[in-house]
């Protein structure tokens, strides 16, 4: 692997970090450099545009769902061939699964991956200030290795040279450079059209806008410079080790409405044997007729709920599937497009496949966000009795039912224990996104079931 990365790292949610990291990478790009993108935690959406910019698929790294082994052992695997490695941070530098540790955040990441640390300080509207908020982060803990400081929203030129001289007096470290306040720089919605905008090439004007800016004001040689560090080394846990080819093939919804997976979860089905082949439900296409399961992911179904309303028959395939028997895990979107209906935040009702009894409702404010403890139930094809997993949750939408159904699994967030999903046969669905690195034994148990359904 490379022997340069960098954590980007922010102060707190909303200073910046994704727009910077993404004109960071277009500006490595732009210089010739290989870049391989990382993001702290679960999130899926980020990933997506660092992919977009870099040509190579980005990863998640999170400490809390799965094991530190596993962290660096993903870091090296997607870091071969790469020139430098740049890994976007989460919400404030130790912001992560508890106020009373650094488990799960940023600054544990930089220290498993041992990875230097550029911190970027929203300095609008102080001076020798942002020093206080800089030599603060670096005294919290002694683990972290802050290289260096980014300014962002600087009100000018001049503005930025006296927070500049404060921090490198106070704090011993340089600033690399600054972006201003009032630049025009609009990422689209990160919902509406992003993936198929990704997929067009419609975001790369952006990308080299970003890159010119990034390069005017920012020291990429620098930045460059200072990613240099040791090689990390890691024990090859097996886990990606490629096992003998199984007779299953495993359908994956996937497009603008059904995106979110980690690209984990379907390596690691392939490395246990099982072949993946991707239809997409938005533009009318049916359950391969040779699938032995069927993965519908998350994604944004409430957004083409019109379109997907109208492809009986991709809905049709999807139900025979299911009705059929194969094993299938549907998450959050998923999850939500096997229901009777969807209803828009603006009141209109769109009937989905109807598989599952009962109603999906978006609302404007976030109904729930954070990790989650998984237990399996009797009868689950996945996770069986007992088993655990780690995963989260992120939606905006209310499911509504007048049926008692069998729920799939318990899940443990920050306000206890409760019961999630709903288990139909072979059908495993409800709003919480497995990842498989925190128990690989899900993979063994889903192809086993599917090997199972063909006997």
């Amino acid at each position: 692997m490379s022997d340069r990365r960098l954590v980007i790292a922010g102060t707190g949610s909303g200073v910046g970090k994704t727009t910077l990291t993404i004109g960071i990478m277009a500006a490595l790009q732009k210089k010739g450099y290989t870049v391989q993108g990382f993001k702290c935690g679960p999130d899926y959406i980020d990933p997506s545009y660092h992919t977009a910019v870099t040509g190579r698929i980005s990863r998640n790294l999170d400490s809390w769902m799965f094991e530190h082994e596993i962290v660096r052992e993903i870091l090296n695997k997607a870091s071969h061939g790469a020139d430098i490695s740049i890994i976007e941070g989460v919400m404030g530098f130790f912001d992560g699964k508890s106020p009373l540790s650094n488990t799960g955040s940023t600054a544990e990441i930089s220290m498993i991956t041992e990875s230097p640390v550029l911190l970027v300080v929203n300095c609008a509207s102080m001076a020798r200030s942002a020093a206080a908020i800089v030599k603060g982060f670096q005294a919290f803990a002694t683990g972290p290795n802050i290289i260096g400081v980014i300014a962002n929203q600087v009100g000018s030129e001049g503005h930025y040279k006296i927070v500049k001289a404060a921090i490198e007096q106070e704090c011993h470290v340089p600033v690399l450079g600054y972006m201003k306040r009032e630049l025009d720089i609009d990422i689209p919605s990160r919902h509406l059209g992003l993936i198929p905008a990704i997929e067009r090439g419609e975001l790369d004007p952006l990308f080299d806008k970003l890159a010119d800016l990034v390069m005017e004001t920012i020291d990429i040689e620098q930045l460059y410079h200072l990613a240099k560090t040791s090689t990390i080394s890691s024990q090859h846990s097996g886990l990606f080790q490629v096992r003998s080819k199984k007779d299953v093939c495993i359908a994956v919804a996937k497009d603008a409405a059904f995106n979110f997976y980690y690209q984990e979860n379907l390596e690691l089905l392939e490395v246990n044997g099982a072949s993946i082949e991707y239809f997409s439900p938005l533009k009318g296409e049916e359950v391969p007729a040779h699938a032995d399961g069927l993965y519908l992911g998350g994604g944004f179904p409430e957004e083409f709920a019109d379109e997907l309303s109208c492809n009986e028959g991709a809905m049709k395939s999807i139900r025979n599937a299911i009705e059929k028997g194969l094993p299938t895990l549907a998450e959050c979107g998923g999850f939500m497009f096997l229901s009777e209906s969807i209803e828009t935040t603006s009141g209109e009702e769109y009937p989905m496949a109807g598989l599952i009894p009962g109603r999906i409702k978006m609302q404007k404010k976030l109904a729930t966000l954070g990790y989650r403890e998984i237990t399996g139930t009797e009868g689950n094809f996945l996770i069986n009795e007992g088993e655990q997993a780690k995963g989260h949750e992120f939606h905006y939408s209310t499911f509504e039912s007048d049926a008692e159904l069998p729920y799939a699994y318990e899940a443990k967030g920050r306000f206890g224990m409760k019961k999630e999903g709903c288990m139909l046969g072979n059908l495993v669905a409800g709003y919480s996104h497995f990842h498989f690195a925190s128990n690989p034994q899900l993979v063994e148990n889903w192809i086993a079931a599917c090997l199972k359904k063909n006997n």
